[in-house]
């Protein structure tokens, strides 16, 4: 894309753009993420802000991890004007749809074919409040186009919205439980916690990359005790039927022994002149289990 293929496109930026300058738009060469500045060394405010976004980009990410084509990333430089390599933003927390996956240095909007955020999050401190409430509302609103902007207190918890009605913003305030639907991302925010927390439409809170470890190391303990249990379970059946297999030994052993008993028994009577039928009557024996 050429400076002038990008102005044409986006006029909204740019005015009074002549002859003269066309021609100079024309012939010039748009610079990359190479070439833009994308680190100002700049740490956020607070942990608890830095925290804020790392948990609002990875749970998303790990609830879309079947999704392919959107970005999301937080604190990068936004490019937007080719003609100033310093004039850039840094958006806490923003999201794109429908492109490239890929890892970027900076979003530089004519290499994204004049894509903007779909979805932009300001996380406020006393620093930027007044800058992310009017400067950057502005522009997010008259020069992004962005449909949806959020900004949030870390601490104080304040919460608020703006939704993209034509050229201009309409607040939008949480409900009664502190939460705001994103058509976009269609998942409300929603304060949890003390924390802004993305939520899907049928109440579950979406998990951290910590939270989901957290439960599949749950879920691992779980399945490991199940396994013993039915280890346990196992060992115990074995020992039950080794127990009723040396009870019937035992029986058996008692059976023979008594069988042979009576059987000397029986050897004995005959020896003092019982008869074969007798001692048969007497032991209940055959006469053929005598002459065994």
């Amino acid at each position: 894309m050429t400076a002038m293929e990008m102005i044409k496109k986006t006029d909204h930026l740019f005015e009074n753009i002549d002859q003269d300058d066309e021609v100079f738009y024309n012939n010039m060469t748009l610079p990359t993420e190479d070439d833009l500045p994308y680190d100002d060394g700049e740490p956020m405010e607070t942990q608890r802000h830095r925290d804020q976004m790392n948990l609002l980009i990875d749970s998303l990410k790990a609830y879309w991890k079947d999704r392919r084509l959107y970005y999301i990333s937080g604190n990068m430089f936004l490019h937007f004007d080719p003609l100033n390599k310093r004039k850039f933003r840094g958006p806490d927390v923003f999201l794109v749809l429908d492109v490239d996956p890929r890892e970027r240095k900076s979003w530089v909007v004519w290499q994204e074919g004049m894509r903007f955020p779909d979805l932009i999050i300001e996380l406020l401190s006393d620093a930027t409040r007044a800058i992310d409430k009017g400067e950057k509302k502005t522009l997010y609103e008259q020069v992004f186009r962005t449909g949806e902007y959020y900004l949030y207190d870390p601490f104080s918890q304040e919460f608020k919205g703006y939704k993209l009605t034509g050229r201009h913003y309409t607040p939008v305030l949480p409900d009664q439980n502190y939460k705001i639907y994103s058509p976009i991302t269609e998942l409300f925010l929603i304060i949890h916690d003390e924390r802004l927390r993305w939520m899907t439409k049928d109440g579950m809170i979406l998990p951290s990359t910590e939270e989901l470890f957290e439960q599949e190391k749950q879920r691992a303990e779980q399945e490991k005790q199940r396994a013993e249990q039915e280890k346990q379970r196992a060992e115990q059946e074995k020992q039950r039927a080794e127990q009723e297999k040396q009870r019937a030994e035992q029986e058996k052993q008692r059976a023979e022994q008594a069988e042979g008993r009576l059987l000397t028994m029986a050897r004995l009577m005959l020896a003092k002149g019982y008869s074969s039928q007798e001692v048969c009557e007497l032991t209940g024996l055959s006469e053929a289990e005598l002459v065994v």
